[in-house]
Formats: C-alpha cells, structure tokens, sequence
C-alpha cells in the first residue's frame, strides 16, 4: 500500500504542478536544472504524460492496480523510445529502441486484456 501511495502522489504532485511541485513535495526529484531543450524534452514529456495517466487511486485490487498502473508505465517506455528513433544515431540504440516498442506493445495488448477478464475497464488507448 505505501507503494502504491508514493506513486500516486508522484503522479498527483506531475499530474498536478508540474516539475516544481513534484521537487517541492517529493526529495529526490530536483528537475529544475534539466536542459528540456531537444530530446530530454521529449523524453521527460514522456514521463509527465505517464504519470498523468496513473491511476489517481487504488481500485482496491491490487492485481488490476499492478496492470493499471504498468500500463502507462510501458507507454512511457514506448514514447521514449519513439524519441529516440526520431533524434539518435546510433544503430544499436535504435535497434534497442525498436525492440523496446515492439515488447512494450505487445505487453499493453496482454495487459488490456488481463483488465478485461478482471471485469475491469482498461485505460484508453495511446494515440
């Protein structure tokens, strides 16, 4: 349980002001000297976005919160790594990178899914 609270108040504090709050609220997550210029910006856009998605409370099953909340968590892998293809060079990174989205994906599909047979509704989709 006190898991689950930390990541939701890591996702209330992004969800909710930002890097500034998060690093006023929570030790550790001092952001406020990031270059968000190129991909660090995409990259960290991609992780304000997850945490915007968790789960503001838990379902009281920790099975379908497991899955409700890896499911963001897996998009983010994704949305990285999308930056990554766009912006890196380096063949092996973009190789890794590819492999990342092709795994996460077919883990959400399993995911959504495992929600659905719970009888729990499943997030929306990513665009």
């Amino acid at each position: 349980m006190k898991k689950l609270s930390l990541a939701l108040a890591t996702a209330s504090a992004l969800a909710f002001g930002g890097a500034a709050f998060a690093q006023e609220t929570m030790p550790g997550m001092d952001m406020s000297g990031m270059d968000m210029s190129g991909p660090m910006g995409g990259f960290m856009a991609a992780m304000n976005t997850m945490m915007q998605n968790m789960p503001k409370e838990s379902s009281g099953n920790p099975d379908a919160d497991f899955l409700l909340m890896m499911i963001p968590h897996h998009q983010s892998a994704i949305d990285m790594a999308r930056v990554q293809l766009e912006q890196g060079t380096d063949e092996e990174t973009r190789a890794l990178a590819q492999e990342i989205i092709d795994a996460q994906e077919g883990e959400i599909a399993e995911m959504r899914t495992m929600l659905e047979r719970m009888g729990v509704t499943p997030p929306p989709a990513a665009n």
